[in-house]
């Protein structure tokens, strides 16, 4: 008998987790090329903390591609594959993606803070919906977490963009293309969550819930650190202070 640890090695839904792995790799790869010549320390933070979220993406896709990444769960009398690296990567990429947006819109500590414990709140809380024992109790921690994503929304929505909206028109834009795309990218975490095998209803299957969530990562990951980093003079103008902050 194979230990439980292994499964994912026999399941066709590696296919979607070895592309996470090369996708989050290139993604790196790229960053790190982008990131070549700048000198400015303030510019700099934002190529570390996109190239760390893609690094740790990475780090935790090979981990589910090889084996190591994933348990088994008893929920009822059922028997449900549980990828925890997939908890691990988002407890530490999302509060980086949240940070990048927050640098960007110019936003101070309390708010950063704010928005990272709602996020760490909001993980930890998906991970004890993940691990419960009955589909009663995996629901009501699902809507908990859901819940603190809905309130990290608010405030992503309200104070941070009114941060956003005192920096240059050139960064204001950018930070609604991000903060727009994180916003419909991660109301659908909850949605796939719930459809698929963890959230027990079981209408996605476990192969279309992997390639689901996979390419939201890729989505929210790759595909927000190409559209941040694509334009340096954006960014420079972000670690300016602007007349309008004056």
């Amino acid at each position: 008998m194979l230990p439980l640890a292994m499964t994912a090695l026999v399941g066709p839904e590696s296919l979607w987790l070895w592309i996470g792995t090369i996708g989050m790799t290139l993604g790196t790869l790229y960053f790190i090329g982008r990131g070549r010549g700048v000198r400015d320390p303030k510019m700099q933070e934002f190529y570390i903390i996109t190239i760390f979220i893609t690094t740790i993406a990475a780090a935790m896709y090979f981990a589910m591609a090889t084996g190591f990444g994933v348990t088994e769960v008893m929920v009822g009398d059922e028997m449900l594959t549980i990828y925890w690296a997939r908890y691990a990567d988002w407890l530490f990429t999302t509060p980086l993606l949240l940070l990048d947006l927050s640098l960007l819109a110019g936003a101070n500590r309390n708010t950063i803070a704010t928005l990272i414990g709602l996020d760490i709140f909001m993980i930890g809380t998906g991970a004890i919906a993940a691990f419960a024992a009955t589909p009663g109790t995996r629901i009501a921690w699902w809507g908990i977490s859901t819940g603190a994503l809905l309130a990290l929304l608010y405030v992503l929505v309200g104070t941070l963009s009114k941060n956003a909206r005192a920096q240059s028109s050139e960064v204001a834009s950018l930070f609604g293309t991000l903060r727009n795309l994180v916003i419909a990218l991660w109301l659908l975490y909850p949605v796939v969550w719930i459809l698929g095998t963890e959230g027990t209803l079981g209408i996605l299957p476990l192969y279309w819930e992997t390639a689901a969530f996979m390419v939201l990562d890729l989505s929210a990951k790759v595909g927000f650190g190409v559209v941040l980093l694509r334009s340096r003079s954006v960014l420079e103008r972000a670690v300016t202070p602007s007349t309008a902050a004056a």
